[in-house]
């Protein structure tokens, strides 16, 4: 949980965020440039410009990779799965709740196989643009930009809004999983200490965590973090090894769970298993990070293997979790612990631990699109000071919507819902139909141009019902 590639690999995500900054190598007659690709330059003067290179098939983005580290294909997939363990995990048996028992196992092996070919799609159309347009790398909002520019005239309008877009979803979804954090922190906290000492109010709880949350916003450089982001990986993966064992004890007969839950609770199921599958900004980043990225995609590729692994483990935990605690299941297993056990309460203070480091790393995503895109350019002095008063709004934004909604499990399903519907599944879609749009051949019958068709409005109507649902129950829960 510690670590989601929504946590880990946020070491460096900044390629996959923030890209408006970003100096790609471009190679014009052979000879290498640098040529600054940015929301204002039209994509047309770049392609004028690269015409007289010949044939774009010719170039091929994977061998002008410059990365400083990169990393190999079984480091890509630890990450991967690494990245896999986190608060996503531990609510898959209340989502398995809302779902039922044998719904939620084919439905999880469903969205697992969507999430990755989605993410399958989003590479390949990212690596024929970055042919098309001879760089190296280019960011999802920038995918977007480009795509959108040669794309249906309906949709090519919208191409200099588009990075704002994406950018805005990720950094809400960003701020969404800080928000998850504070509250699962503060939650962990409480019903440990509530054991010991004179109970306090979840809310004095996240106060008391306000100013250590600042301050470990603070560290500009995530190296200083690396060696706390390695014990919180460990940490997790004892705490989860832990947890199973609870988990395990005295299980129920299976029949005693429900086979199918009700309709009107799976939008909630929906939103909290993408929250959990769903990590498109990272996945972006691992590829990208890798020596050989050319084998990321592929049947047997790094990412198949690892979304298989993933989808595995989800279906494990949410399907015997919710066999132990049937409708008791909680926003999170840990919560489930018995309270009054030395070792159920260690689990809690490990969790509670590994999860605040991580917000540091979470919080960087949002500080660094909103920093490097947005606001560095317009401040013209005392830069420094600016930015942490930046990184101080983001922490004080994400604990007064932690402070306003303590509710996990919503929480999870709503910024599942409402940003990785977009994000996961109708972006990559858009995106490969303006790629293909209007020479390249669409397959028999149109049949990529239909599937594409179709899962825009997938994606659309999980993020439409989903919110609704979210936010329909996040006002009955005060009630």
């Amino acid at each position: 949980m510690a670590n989601s590639e929504k946590e880990s690999l946020q070491m460096q995500p900044i390629d996959s965020h923030s890209p408006h900054k970003e100096n790609h190598e471009v190679n014009v007659d052979g000879k290498n440039s640098t040529d600054n690709v940015n929301n204002t330059e039209d994509i047309d003067n770049i392609e004028k410009m690269l015409s007289a290179s010949g044939d774009p098939d010719d170039y091929d983005p994977h061998k002008h990779r410059n990365r400083p580290n990169p990393t190999s294909n079984f480091e890509t997939l630890v990450h991967l799965l690494k990245g896999s363990l986190g608060t996503g995990i531990l609510a898959m048996p209340n989502a398995f709740f809302n779902s039922g028992l044998l719904v939620g196992v084919i439905a999880t092996v469903i969205i697992g196989a969507l999430c990755t070919y989605c993410l399958h799609i989003l590479v390949k159309s990212q690596y024929k643009l970055c042919k098309r347009l001879r760089v190296p790398i280019l960011s999802y909002p920038d995918s977007m930009k480009y795509a959108l520019e040669k794309g249906p005239r309906f949709v090519s309008w919208f191409s200099p809004y588009a990075p704002g877009l994406v950018d805005g979803f990720m950094i809400i979804y960003q701020l969404g999983i800080c928000c998850v954090y504070i509250v699962f922190v503060a939650t962990n906290i409480k019903q440990v200490t509530d054991q010991y000492w004179e109970p306090l109010d979840i809310t004095t709880h996240m106060l008391i965590l306000l100013l250590p949350l600042i301050l470990i916003n603070y560290i500009r450089n995530l190296k200083l973090l690396a060696p706390f982001s390695t014990v919180a990986n460990l940490i997790t993966f004892v705490g989860l090894g832990m947890t199973l064992k609870y988990m395990f004890e005295d299980l129920p007969p299976v029949s005693s769970r429900e086979m199918f839950g009700t309709l009107r609770n799976f939008p909630l199921y929906f939103g909290t298993t993408l929250f959990a599958l769903e990590a498109v900004g990272v996945i972006i980043a691992l590829e990208n990070n890798m020596k050989t990225p050319q084998h990321f995609g592929g049947y047997y590729g790094v990412l198949n293997i690892g979304m298989t692994v993933i989808v595995l483990l989800y279906i494990a935990m949410g399907f015997f979790g919710y066999i132990k605690y049937g409708s008791e299941a909680a926003a999170s297993v840990t919560f489930n612990l018995p309270h009054d056990e030395v070792m159920a309460q260690s689990i809690k203070i490990m969790f509670a631990v590994a999860i605040f480091i991580t917000y540091a790393l979470q919080a960087y995503v949002p500080v660094e699109i909103l920093w490097s895109t947005y606001l560095d350019h317009r401040i013209k002095n005392r830069k420094i000071l600016w930015e942490y008063v930046c990184r101080t709004v983001v922490t004080l934004v994400t604990f007064v919507l932690a402070i306003a909604v303590p509710r996990l499990g919503l929480f999870i399903s709503l910024f599942g819902a409402l940003c990785l519907s977009a994000l996961g599944i109708a972006f990559p879609a858009i995106i490969e139909i303006c790629v293909l749009w209007p020479d390249d051949d669409f397959g028999p019958l149109k049949f990529i141009l239909i599937k594409d068709v179709l899962l825009i409005l997938f994606g659309m109507v999980g993020l439409v019902v989903g919110t609704y649902v979210s936010i329909v129950d996040i006002v009955r829960s005060f009630n």
